[in-house]
């Protein structure tokens, strides 16, 4: 077994052991296992256009897509160990599942075979890229700072949508504003409580540099409001029929135990996807730009991640690259595909592979060690469906802070570049649309640099970019007045 284990890699050459990368596994596993909560969380419990839940029906089926989320994850995992040998894992993107789930499932009309089509088709371009080489032109055609002004946006989007579903901003009965904090103004009630623990909790681990800080926040806060549950009795924020009944209630799920913990996970939501068929919802200009916004955030996180996890590990060579560079981004373009046939939105490189190369991981070993752990977690699937609303979203809040902490990269002096990127990250929570935030980011940007003489010094992909989303944001008014 070992001489098998060395063949394949290369243990010896990369100075390390298979204790030093089982341990790495470990880590990386339980640094990124809340993606096992978050990802149904985000995009379990948001209605298509045609009110259905993903799984179908019109109720949240949280541990179809949590054991889903863990099998894509675990065989994604395993995959770019054995063919990359590098230390890297993969599960569904945050970011990218939040775009799914708001910004392309929720449209009229659509539903969520058809946007898990979009990740599909966006994963098959992203894979045809990378096997041609012209991944390099779409990287220079795209400004950076533009590209940092998505994930801030991103991150801000995140935060928010923490933020509201576990009450904490909510849209008040009446009065001037359009939100308000808590209960008429007031945080009330034990589950707000329960968060604001929750997050405490993460933020001091963080700083404390605890690995896992985000997984151990979700457990702890979730074991509490399973005793305050069973003490107190607080019940649900809403009856059967979805009315809200009980403000100071819990949001999602009433916390707890199980009527088993260990289960045969359901695989029902594999293969549900429709290639085409937003093309016929929505059009295929919409369509097309859809594609587009999950190619961009989907393409380039990846490069930046496994450039930065081969630094780490120091595995880049003299040039900044990582070994196996090409295998490692087939992969990962097949992991987007792989995300929207298992239906639980585009899987990608998670930075959280860091914490595994901090223990020591320096092959593709670790890799298999956690994609192994990930399947194994298919069968705890039951424990997700009792996490609340305020146990798992303080993980959002910290999460899109960590995606903020990009904002400093932006040249806040340059106006042409700074009002694009300012529009990019405000226009996306403000309008609960995260292609509204890309679209006038990249419009705005066009304009600007044309404003001041630089025409040609624009990409021609820029152009075409810019007038797509000006068809996207004018498609009503043209309907209109070609009397569609």
């Amino acid at each position: 077994m070992s001489a098998l284990l060395e063949r394949t890699f290369h243990l010896e050459e990369r100075g390390t052991t298979v204790a030093r990368e089982v341990r790495g596994g470990l880590v990386t596993f339980f640094t990124m296992a809340y993606i096992i909560v978050l990802n149904p969380l985000m995009i379990g419990t948001v209605a298509d256009g045609t009110g259905q839940f993903l799984g179908g029906g019109d109720t949240p089926n949280i541990a179809m897509v949590a054991a889903a989320t863990a099998l894509v994850a675990g065989v994604m995992s395993i995959l770019m160990g054995v063919v990359a040998n590098y230390p890297l894992a993969l599960a569904a993107g945050l970011g990218l599942n939040a775009f799914v789930a708001f910004g392309v499932a929720s449209l009229p009309e659509v539903t969520w075979a058809d946007a898990m089509g979009l990740v599909v088709l966006e994963g098959l371009i992203i894979l045809l890229l990378v096997l041609t080489g012209f991944r390099e032109a779409v990287f220079r055609a795209i400004p950076a700072e533009l590209k940092t002004a998505i994930s801030v946006g991103i991150g801000l989007f995140i935060a928010f949508v923490g933020l509201v579903d576990a009450g904490i901003v909510r849209k008040p009965q009446g009065g001037p504003v359009p939100v308000e904090m808590g209960v008429g103004g007031f945080l009330a009630g034990w589950p707000t409580l329960v968060f604001v623990l929750g997050l405490l909790a993460i933020v001091v681990m963080m700083v404390r540099g605890v690995r896992g800080a985000i997984l151990y926040g979700i457990l702890g806060s979730t074991i509490l409001a399973m005793v305050l549950e069973a003490v107190v009795g607080i019940g649900a924020q809403t009856d059967e029929s979805g009315e809200l009944v009980n403000p100071e209630g819990w949001g999602l799920n009433v916390p707890s135990l199980p009527e088993t913990i260990v289960q045969v996970p359901d695989f029902g939501l594999i293969g549900e996807f429709n290639l085409l068929g937003s093309f016929s919802s929505i059009g295929v200009v919409g369509a097309m730009l859809l594609v587009f916004t999950l190619l961009l955030a989907d393409f380039f996180d990846t490069m930046g991640t496994m450039v930065a996890v081969g630094a780490e590990a120091d595995l880049l060579d003299e040039e900044g690259n990582p070994p196996n560079a090409q295998r490692i981004l087939v992969v990962d373009s097949l992991a987007a595909v792989a995300g929207g046939v298992g239906s639980i939105s585009s899987n990608t490189s998670f930075i959280e592979s860091a914490s595994g190369v901090g223990e020591g991981a320096r092959t593709g070993l670790a890799s298999v060690v956690t994609g192994v752990l990930f399947l194994l977690a298919t069968f705890l699937a039951p424990l997700v469906s009792v996490v609340p609303y305020e146990a798992a979203t303080p993980a959002l809040v910290v999460v899109g802070f960590l995606m903020m902490q990009q904002v400093t990269g932006i040249p806040w002096e340059r106006l042409d570049i700074a009002v694009p990127a300012f529009l990019t990250i405000i226009l996306m929570p403000f309008t609960y649309s995260i292609t509204a935030g890309i679209g006038a980011g990249f419009v705005s940007y066009v304009v600007l640099q044309v404003a001041q003489g630089r025409a040609r010094h624009l990409h021609p992909l820029m152009w075409i970019i810019a007038v797509m989303f000006l068809l996207y944001f004018g498609i009503d008014p043209l309907r209109e007045m070609a009397g569609l």
